[in-house]
């Protein structure tokens, strides 16, 4: 499935016994995770210190993006208006300091699920008033009232990704609009007073340095405080080929530039994803931004 690893980008997988473990759990309360349907390079990892990222609103996608390995379909299943409480329960099982909660994109529904987020947010506050709670959502279409449904719910972290340069998104993000993310996140910044905004995207699908700089300059404009930036690998042979293994030098004349354009935290490496070791994240940059957690 493409070219070979270079020596920076290969893991070993050796947590069986935290992954089958989770993965048991999360069969019986019916959850899924982004680490499991989007083939997460890092779930041994992530697994092994108790940690996951829920994705509510089932596991089928309404879009078609070239670099994601959830499937596709126009007929996802309903909404199950108990999944936020398995979400809690969950997370209270796993003592979780911070949460991660992701979707699918749910275009088929009237505000693209942003209802579920919020009540998934609410219930998380109940189980576990001492958590953090990190949302990574879809753009919802555009549609602010969907995004400020979420904000009223009061996330920690709001977190939408641009996932690649402007001129890719045809190819890689079809039924996407890059001024569209841009909008969500800048609403986002607008209306989360003491919170934190968050963006990420992949490296490797063909872009060029001056464009990730220049995404970088975008996302500072639009009030974003984190950035993260990773390796694309292909998770299926029906993804799009990996174009470039971007060297771990590379990763870093990123993050110091991110520095310079005044993010309060960048994390930019090979193995990056947009919710990998979140918790370490969202201190780093609590702290740049004067020590809130």
């Amino acid at each position: 499935m493409g070219p070979r690893l270079p020596a920076w980008l290969r893991k070993p997988e050796t947590a069986f016994v935290a992954l089958h473990e989770i993965k048991r759990e999360l069969r019986r309360l019916e959850l899924h995770t982004v680490c499991e349907s989007a083939r997460c390079p890092n779930i041994h990892e992530c697994f092994s210190r108790g940690t996951a990222t829920f994705m509510i609103l089932g596991e089928r996608c309404t879009r078609g993006c070239g670099f994601c390995a959830v499937p596709k379909t126009r007929r996802p299943a309903p909404p199950d208006p108990a999944e936020p409480s398995r979400v809690a329960q969950m997370a209270r099982a796993m003592n979780l300091r911070h949460v991660v909660v992701t979707s699918v994109n749910r275009d088929d529904l009237p505000d693209g699920g942003a209802g579920h987020f919020a009540q998934t947010i609410r219930a998380l506050r109940a189980a576990l008033p001492g958590a953090t709670i990190e949302v990574l959502t879809p753009d919802f279409m555009g549609d602010l009232d969907a995004v400020a449904s979420v904000l009223e719910a009061a996330p920690d972290v709001f977190n939408h990704n641009v996932e690649t340069v402007p001129r890719l998104y045809p190819r890689v993000r079809p039924q996407a609009r890059y001024e569209r993310s841009l909008a969500v996140l800048e609403f986002a910044a607008r209306n989360m007073a003491g919170a934190l905004v968050k963006s990420g995207l992949m490296v490797g699908l063909g872009e060029n340095e001056e464009e990730v700089l220049g995404v970088m300059r975008d996302l500072r404009r639009a009030g974003v405080g984190v950035v993260t930036i990773g390796q694309y690998l292909q998770p299926t042979r029906r993804n799009l080929p990996v174009a470039e293994f971007v060297p771990p030098e590379r990763f870093e004349a990123y993050r110091e530039a991110g520095l310079r354009l005044g993010f309060a935290a960048v994390f930019s490496g090979p193995f990056v994803r947009s919710s990998y070791m979140a918790e370490l994240v969202a201190r780093a940059a609590a702290g740049a931004q004067g020590g809130r957690e």
